[in-house]
C-alpha cells in the first residue's frame, strides 16, 4: 500500500510541475494560452479517477455486506447510494472549480 501512495504522489508533484513549467515558459502568451488549460485537464483527469476508484470501493463493500447478510440489503442501499452521490458531487465540484480556475466557464 505504501509503494501505491508514493507513486500517487510522485505522480502528483510531475503534475503540479508541468503546470508550473507551462506558466514559466518564456513567451508569456504561449504560457497563458495552454497553461491553465493543462492544468485543468489534470485537474479533471484526477478527479474522474479518484471519483471512479471512491465509488468502485464503495460499491464493492456494500456489495459484500449484501452477499454476506442478505436480509441487511435493504438497510445498506440507501446509506450505499448517499455515499455514491456525495463522491460524485466533488467530482463534478472539483471539475467546476478547474474550469472556473483555468478561464473554460
Amino acid at each position: 500500500m505504501n509503494s501505491k501512495l508514493r507513486s500517487a504522489a510522485r505522480v502528483a508533484v510531475l503534475f503540479a510541475a508541468s503546470t508550473g513549467m507551462a506558466f514559466a515558459a518564456s513567451d508569456p502568451n504561449t504560457a497563458s494560452t495552454w497553461g491553465p488549460g493543462l492544468g485543468a485537464g489534470l485537474a479533471i483527469g484526477l478527479a474522474a479517477l479518484g471519483g471512479g476508484l471512491g465509488q468502485g470501493r464503495t460499491a464493492t463493500a456494500a456489495l459484500e455486506g449484501m452477499a454476506r447478510n442478505p436480509q441487511a440489503a435493504g438497510q445498506l442501499q440507501t446509506p450505499m447510494l448517499i455515499a455514491l452521490v456525495f463522491t460524485e458531487t466533488l467530482t463534478l465540484f472539483s471539475i467546476v472549480i478547474a474550469g472556473k480556475l483555468s478561464g473554460l466557464f
